[in-house]
């Protein structure tokens, strides 16, 4: 049993980054969100830079809340799911709006995990809950660091459980997290925010 009950109440938003598995710990995990979420999520997935993503017509429907694609400038609505647009960096601003970036690519991608946590560590400091996946690169430790220096909480998934584990086990390399779960058990924590 996951004790989740300090982040009660106290997360205004969820990031999550992964990478190559990260369709299928990703549905994981959307399963797991309340209807009644009180935080925004923002996904970044690594994607083809050349396609339209379809996610959010795949995530949709194991999620109980709704699943869009970011739109630049659009308000995070607590309860809702945002994906970042294949070929775009997302961020939020500091009026906790969507901001979309075109800026260089970040560890070979945009978009970047490490863009968004830094973004989130920035804007939501304390309030941010940040989760890192399955996938193969270094992105998203940089980032997972900086909302934990910022006293946002930190979720990595254990790599014995991850498909491809490199990128956790760089985060993990990196520094010291909150939590080190299988996906069951961040499952378990999202279900309770």
């Amino acid at each position: 049993m996951i004790d989740g009950t300090r982040l009660t109440g106290t997360i205004d938003l969820v990031v999550i980054g992964a990478s190559a598995g990260g369709v299928e710990a990703l549905i994981e995990l959307l399963r797991a969100l309340p209807p009644t979420l009180r935080a925004g999520v923002l996904i970044v997935l690594h994607l083809p830079r050349d396609r339209r993503s379809v996610l959010a017509e795949v995530f949709q429907p194991y999620c109980a809340v709704p699943v869009r694609d970011a739109q630049d400038k659009d308000p995070v609505e607590p309860g809702t799911v945002y994906l970042a647009p294949a070929d775009y960096h997302l961020l939020v601003d500091d009026t906790r709006s969507i901001a979309l970036s075109v800026d260089e690519l970040v560890h070979f991608s945009r978009p970047s995990v490490d863009v968004l946590f830094e973004a989130a560590a920035e804007v939501y400091r304390e309030r941010t809950l940040a989760i890192l996946l399955t996938g193969g690169s270094d992105d998203g430790a940089a980032g997972l660091a900086a909302v934990r220096r910022a006293g946002g909480w930190t979720v990595v998934q254990d790599p014995s459980t991850a498909r491809v584990p490199m990128m956790v086990e760089a985060a993990l390399a990196r520094g010291p997290v909150d939590f080190v779960l299988p996906l069951e058990g961040i499952a378990e924590l999202l279900g309770r925010l």
